[in-house]
C-alpha cells in the first residue's frame, strides 16, 4: 500500500459513506411531506413515528462524512469548511433542528407545541436536501477560492485557504447547475421516502397515497437528475496533468467527467447499474400494486449512483474540489490528503467498517420485523 494507493482508498470510503447518506435522506423526504401525504392528527403521528426510528442514521452518517473529510483530507476540511461557512452551517442548521424536533415535539409542557417542531422537520426536509444537492454539485462546477501555503509565514494571518467573497459558500447558488443537483437530490429524497411507506406502512390509505406520490416525485427526480448528468458530462472538467513537475498543472478539459466514466469502466458499469436499480425500484413498485419491496432496489442503486459520481470528480487525475478562481488552487488527492502515515492508521482501523455496517444491517432487521401501524404507537414505549 503505498501512499497513492491509501488517497484513492480513502476516497473512495468517504464516496462510499456519501452515497449511503444520499439513501438515508429519505428521512428527510418524507419530512417534507407531512403537511401533503398525511391528511389528518393520526396519519403525521404514523409518518413521524415511522421516520423517527431512522433519523438518527442519517444524522450519524453526516457527521461522519464530515469527520473521514477531516481525518483523511484535512485541506479540503480547512477550505471548504472554513471558507464556505454560510453554506454549512445552514446545513448544520437544519440537521440541529431536525435532532431537536424529534426529541421535543412530544415531550408535555413543550412551549412551541408539537406543530411547531414539525414545521421544523418539514423545512429540513426542504432545505437539508437541497443544500446538501448544491454544495456537493461544487465538487463539478468549482468554488471561489485560492490556496497559499506560503501563507503560513504571515504572522499576522497564517491562513493557507481564503474565499473571494463575502457570501462564503452561498454564492454556489448563483451557478444553475447545483441548482439542477440540489432539487435532484430533494426529489430523489421524495422518492425514496415513497418507497420507505409502501414497504414499511400497515395502512392501505397512506400506502395508496405514496404510491400517487412516488409519480408525483420520481417524474421531477429523474428529468433533474438527466439534466445534471447530461450537463457536467458536455460541459468542461477540472483534469490534473501529473506530468508537469515539481506541481501538477490544474487545466480545464473538455468532456472531462464523461472521459472519467469511459476510461474507468468498473465505475462507469456500476454506474449504469445503480441507475438501473433506481428505475427498476420505481417502475416495479409504479406498475405493480403488490410489490412494496422496490426501497431496497432504488436504496442500492442510489448508494452506487452516488458513489461513483463522487468517484469521477477525485479518480483519474481529477480536482474534486476544484477553484472557478484559481485552478491551481484546485485540490486533488495528492495535495489535500493527511500524512502516508495517518492515512495508514486510518486505514487500518477502518477494517472494522464491516462489523459496523453488519450490526447497523442487524440492529435495523430487529426493528423492522413488522410493518408498523397506528397500534404499534400505543404498544411502543417510545413516542415521537
Amino acid at each position: 500500500m503505498d501512499y497513492s494507493f491509501l488517497q484513492h482508498y480513502w476516497w473512495f470510503l468517504i464516496c462510499l459513506i456519501g452515497g449511503i447518506f444520499a439513501f438515508l435522506l429519505f428521512v428527510q423526504g418524507g419530512q417534507s411531506m407531512l403537511f401533503s401525504l398525511a391528511k389528518d392528527e393520526k396519519e403525521r403521528m404514523l409518518l413521524v413515528n415511522a421516520l423517527g426510528r431512522k433519523w438518527e442514521y442519517t444524522f450519524t452518517t453526516l457527521v461522519t462524512f464530515g469527520g473521514a473529510l477531516f481525518a483523511s483530507f484535512p485541506l479540503f476540511y480547512s477550505t471548504s469548511f472554513g471558507g464556505a461557512y454560510w453554506v454549512w452551517m445552514a446545513i448544520l442548521f437544519c440537521f440541529v433542528l431536525q435532532a431537536v424536533s424529534y426529541e421535543y415535539q412530544s415531550r408535555p409542557g413543550n412551549l412551541l407545541g408539537r406543530n411547531t417542531y414539525r414545521w421544523f422537520l418539514f423545512a429540513n426536509g426542504l432545505l437539508g436536501t437541497f443544500l446538501v444537492g448544491a454544495a456537493l454539485a461544487t465538487f463539478f462546477t468549482g468554488s471561489d477560492f485560492t490556496v497559499d501555503k506560503g501563507n503560513m509565514a504571515d504572522v499576522i494571518n497564517p491562513v493557507i485557504s481564503r474565499w473571494g467573497t463575502e457570501w462564503h459558500g452561498l454564492e454556489a447558488l448563483a451557478d444553475p447547475r447545483n441548482w439542477l443537483l440540489g432539487f435532484t437530490v430533494f426529489f430523489l429524497a421524495r422518492t425514496l421516502a415513497c418507497l420507505f411507506f409502501i414497504n414499511r406502512l400497515e395502512d392501505e390509505t397512506l400506502v395508496k397515497r405514496s404510491r400517487m406520490f412516488l409519480l408525483y416525485n420520481c417524474i421531477p427526480f429523474v428529468v433533474f437528475f438527466l439534466a445534471f448528468v447530461i450537463w457536467i458530462c458536455l460541459s468542461q472538467g477540472f483534469a490534473v496533468n501529473p506530468d508537469v513537475k515539481p506541481v501538477p498543472e490544474v487545466y480545464l478539459q473538455q468532456y472531462k467527467y464523461f472521459f472519467n466514466l469511459i476510461e474507468m469502466p468498473i465505475v462507469g458499469i456500476v454506474f449504469v447499474v445503480g441507475v438501473l436499480l433506481v428505475l427498476f425500484g420505481i417502475g416495479k413498485t409504479l406498475l405493480s400494486k403488490s410489490f412494496s419491496k422496490g426501497i431496497w432496489f432504488t436504496g442500492v442503486g442510489t448508494v452506487l449512483t452516488v458513489c461513483m459520481l463522487l468517484l469521477i470528480t477525485g479518480y483519474n487525475n481529477t480536482a474534486y474540489y476544484p477553484s472557478s478562481t484559481d485552478l491551481q488552487s484546485s485540490l486533488t488527492l495528492k495535495n489535500s490528503s493527511s500524512s502516508e502515515f495517518t492515512l495508514t492508521v486510518m486505514s487500518i482501523v477502518s477494517l472494522l467498517i464491516p462489523f459496523v455496517l453488519a450490526y447497523i444491517v442487524y440492529a435495523w432487521g430487529v426493528m423492522e420485523q413488522k410493518r408498523f401501524n397506528s397500534k404499534d404507537l400505543k404498544d411502543d414505549g417510545h413516542v415521537y
